[in-house]
Order: C-alpha cells, then structure tokens, then sequence
C-alpha cells in the first residue's frame, strides 16, 4: 500500500479529470510517457539488484502471468486470512465446534477485498502521480506499463464485486452486523488509496488497518462462528491487529523521506525515524504481552504459549528495522513482517485446536 500526491492547483486538477492538458496531451498520453520515464529511471544499482525487482534487475519485461501476479502483492497477502484464521479458531476453543462454511467464505472476502484494495492502490496512485522515479518499493505494474489503467481498475471492481456477493452469502448466517462489517470493510479498500483525503497519506494509517485487519477481521470471523462476541476474540483482535500495523510501519517508514517531500502525511512523516523504531517494537510486543491474558481468558494457559515460538524472529526483525537505514532493504523487511503474523496466527490457532 502506497501513497499518492494532491493536485498541486485546481487548474491542474480539472484538467486531469477532462483527461487532457494543452500542454501535456491526453491522459492516456501522459500515462504511457509517465510509465516510460517510471521505467528509464529505475536504472540498476548493483548493490540492491535483486531478481524480487525487474525494474532492479532488468531482467527484462515481465509476462502478462507475473505482472498480474505482482501486482496482487501476494507477500502480504497472508494479512487477510490470518485474522480469519485465527477468529475462528477462538471460536472452536470455546464451543467446541467449527462451521466450515462461514469461514471458508470469510477467508475468500478478506482475500478478495485485500487483493482489490492492492489492485485500486496500484492505479490509484500512478494515475495520481504518487509512483515517481524515486519510488523505493517494488515496481508497479500500472507505472512500469506492464498492465493497462483500465484493466487494473477493472480487476480491483471485479474483486470488490465478488467478496460483496460472498458477503451477501455470509449475511445469511451473520445477519445485520455482517451487514456492517462488510460494508465498511469494503468503503474502507476504495477509500485507503482513494477519494479526495485517502486514509494512507494521513497519520491515521496504521490504526485503520488494526481496525480493519484485526477487529473487523477478527471480531466478524468469530461472530460468525458463534453469533456473540467475547473479550477472547477481542484480545486476539488486538494481537492480529498489531501486526498488520506493524506491516504499514515498514511501508510508511520505507518512504518517509520521499513521502516528505511530496508533502504527505504518514504517521512515519509525523512522527520521525527514531519514533518510528518505537511504534514497530510496541506493535511487535503487544501481541506476546497478550498472550498471558488470552491463555486466561480461553482456558489453555500452556497451548496458547505456542506463538512465543516466533518471539525470537520478532527481536530479529526489530533489530533491522532500528538499524537499517530506510530504503530498498525494507522491503525484504515488509514481507518478513507479513510472514511474522502469519507465523503466529499458525501456532496460535494450532494451540487453540488441541
């Protein structure tokens, strides 16, 4: 997830939804000039050429196939369907009992909205001009003319259409809240990267997706389970929440000094570097200083102990990011982060389940 840049006057703003300037041509023109530029200036640096980077390596063109692939970020798409899989599992350990249906299909609309948030950011932001030369993160499929405008905007809909019909399937099992909770969580995909005042370019980012990411995720996985919530499910919100957080920081402390200079407002921008080493190791914590509280409140003090398995990574991952500087290097970081939660989110359902 990236950030994008305002209109610098409303003249210029108009002008791009015409989709013409007398001066720049046609939309379509500017994005295939802009596209060729993103790509001439992503020039090799030998010391970070990594085959995980095209625009790095120059390996050439990606397929159709990869290029799709990339641009569904599927490094981090694990943060969808570890909350489910964990709101799920609470709901096991205190029941007894798993409704396959329910979860499965949450599983798939938590997947789907990610993917179609990712898709719309990648257009989103290039035709906004957020993906510059300069850009630290991987290459974009949209900037790298590897993939039409249209057809991402397309697919990210096509996303979005197909979890809001699983969620009408969900709705016949959860009722009302369900209602909400898939409403909002879709508004909240579009509205991430999208809209006048996008919720990635404020400081707001990192507790949108504890929001959405960890007590929606969470909280609805088990409601559908059960019909109820507990202060177990919110406990183990709170924890999937943090990590997901904790994803956003890398990102947004990645771009800090880029995002700075094109006058965004990240809670990376607000905060400083040396601040930012703070936030990531809180969001690493909390979800072990949790644990205790949880293995009270589901009754299995000892299995519950499981995810501690992954504090050892957790310390690792804290001691990069702290000395690191910020750059290309924080994107191995990123999906490390991801991978960290899906880590714990797999012992603690397995501990859950025994």
């Amino acid at each position: 997830m990236a950030e994008s840049v305002d209109a610098a006057d409303s003249k210029s703003a108009a002008e791009r939804r015409k989709g013409s300037s007398p001066f720049l041509g046609t939309k379509a023109q500017r994005s295939s000039k802009n596209a060729h530029k993103y790509t001439m200036a992503l020039q090799p640096d030998s010391a970070e050429t990594s085959a995980d980077n095209p625009a790095e390596s120059l390996i050439g063109r990606p397929s159709a196939r990869e290029a799709w692939w990339q641009a569904l970020r599927p490094k981090t798409l694990s943060v969808s369907f570890s909350p489910v899989l964990v709101g799920s599992a609470i709901a096991y350990a205190e029941t007894g009992a798993l409704l396959l249906w329910p979860a499965l299909l949450a599983l798939l609309a938590a997947v789907l909205i990610q993917i179609g948030t990712n898709l719309h950011n990648d257009v989103s932001d290039f035709e906004r001009g957020a993906d510059t030369p300069d850009r630290l993160g991987p290459p974009r499929a949209t900037a790298m003319g590897w993939l039409p405008a249209q057809a991402v905007r397309r697919a990210a809909w096509s996303a979005f259409v197909l979890a809001f019909l699983l969620g009408i399937l969900l709705v016949v099992r959860g009722g009302w809240p369900i209602v909400c909770i898939g409403l909002a969580s879709l508004a909240a995909g579009w509205a991430y990267t999208g809209g006048p005042r996008p919720i990635a370019y404020t400081p707001l980012g990192e507790l949108f997706v504890m929001v959405f990411f960890g007590l929606a995720a969470v909280g609805g996985s088990y409601y559908l389970q059960t019909l109820m919530l507990s202060p177990s499910a919110l406990l183990a919100a709170l924890m999937l929440g943090a990590f997901a957080a904790a994803v956003i920081s890398v990102n947004n402390t990645r771009d800090l000094a880029t995002d700075a200079r094109a006058g965004k407002h990240t809670l990376a921008v607000f905060l400083g570097r040396q601040a930012m080493n703070r936030v990531y190791v809180a969001e690493l914590l909390l979800p072990f200083m949790l644990l205790p509280l949880l293995a009270v409140s589901v009754g299995r003090a000892w299995w519950v102990a499981l995810p501690l398995l992954a504090a050892a990574p957790a310390f690792r991952l804290y001691r990069l990011f702290s000395a690191m500087p910020a750059g290309r290097g924080f994107n191995a970081l990123l999906g490390e982060t991801a991978r960290l939660q899906a880590v714990f989110a797999l012992l603690l359902a397995l501990g859950l389940a025994v």
